[in-house]
């Protein structure tokens, strides 16, 4: 690893970066476990299916940093790389992705930097998921550290298909034949497709089983 560490920067050397983003991420991860019980013990549904969490590697990061023009120092790392910590929330229909959103957005601890919303905007590769960049305190015992976390919200549907999207991208170095990145392209556009029938199926079922609540 060639980070470098500054003495003024929050966190100067790479195992205290490992615990302050691992902290950060076992905040998040419990809030969102939590938020996801509120939600079943109230609407008898869990909108989120499961969650994945990473810290990305130091060598990761120092490419990051070069490919930016940035010297490779902890001070850099933490001021310009915004996913270091990195959680991916999975639920079942595209409306869970706005729900768990706006919950992440109402605790008072966390604060949210940027959205970027690539399922209304999706990116040229047929790449579709919710970003949120947000900042949480860890409170370690001599001071606080507001830590980044972006945080990835997507059905299972869109994140097969960002999984494979993935795997193929890495298998040709990001260069990948034009008929291959079309075929993806395509495959996205029928992802989303049934995303749109299993949320509306799902919506049936609701109204059903209220319409039979209220004969009862």
């Amino acid at each position: 690893m060639e980070l470098r560490a500054e003495r003024d920067s929050d966190v100067d050397n790479w195992k205290e970066v490992t615990l302050v983003y691992n902290s950060a991420l076992k905040q998040i991860s419990t809030k969102l476990e939590i938020l996801n019980d509120e939600f079943g013990h109230v609407h008898s549904y869990n909108p989120i299916e499961h969650i994945k969490s990473r810290i990305k590697t130091s060598e990761s990061i120092v490419k990051k940093l070069r490919k930016h023009g940035h010297e490779s120092t902890i001070q850099n790392m933490v001021r310009y790389v915004n996913d270091i910590a990195g959680i991916r929330v999975i639920c079942s229909f595209t409306s869970d992705i706005y729900q768990i959103a706006d919950m992440i957005g109402n605790q008072s601890d966390i604060k949210v930097i940027s959205v970027k919303d690539y399922i209304v905007y999706p990116k040229p590769s047929g790449y579709k998921s919710y970003h949120m960049l947000v900042t949480v305190p860890v409170y370690l015992s001599d001071r606080i550290v507001d830590t980044k976390v972006e945080i990835q919200i997507r059905t299972v549907a869109m994140d097969f298909w960002a999984s494979l999207e993935h795997k193929i991208n890495y298998k040709f170095e990001g260069n990948a034949p034009a008929y291959i990145k079309n075929e993806l392209i395509e495959c996205s556009k029928m992802v989303s497709e049934l995303d749109r029938r299993m949320l509306s199926l799902n919506e049936e079922i609701l109204m059903i089983n209220e319409e039979q609540k209220r004969c009862v």
